[in-house]
């Protein structure tokens, strides 16, 4: 593997992340585009997306929630790339970009099959609530980003 990083800020990173999420969840659980793509993808919204040899193969998005939060969200990584550590790899780019920006918490609403992955990266959960979703149920879960 030949993994590149890319904080996708122009249109044709962010057609990367596009990519990543209907290939590796939409097309997978039967997810609309109209259900995939909401509000929190905007022009202005960033984007973690991993390469392997210029192909997007990993990838999550990231907005504020307020002054000092932000979440973290949409993480896809290609059935074919799982596995591998890139899912943690995209998580620790996207806390890394969010410090840089000032932010000093990260949230994630993470599917409940997938709580124990963001907890060995250091999430609590903060809301014992199931979020009831379209698509998943989820679980709230934060982390204080380090300086």
């Amino acid at each position: 593997m030949n993994i590149d990083v890319i904080r996708a800020e122009e249109t044709w990173q962010q057609a990367g992340a596009y990519y990543v999420r209907i290939q590796g969840m939409a097309r997978q659980h039967g997810i609309t585009l109209r259900r995939e793509f909401d509000e929190h993808d905007t022009p202005e919204t960033k984007y973690i997306v991993l390469t392997d040899s210029d192909f997007p193969v990993a990838t999550c998005r990231l907005y504020p929630l307020d002054a000092s939060s932000a979440m973290i969200g949409r993480v896809v990584v290609l059935p074919e790339y799982r596995g591998r550590g890139l899912g943690r790899e995209v998580v620790l780019e996207a806390e890394k970009w969010l410090s840089e920006l000032g932010y000093t918490k990260a949230v994630i609403e993470s599917r409940d099959v997938a709580v124990d992955f963001y907890r060995k990266l250091g999430y609590i959960v903060t809301d014992q609530n199931i979020i009831h979703g379209v698509t998943f149920d989820c679980i709230r879960m934060e982390k204080e980003l380090k300086e």
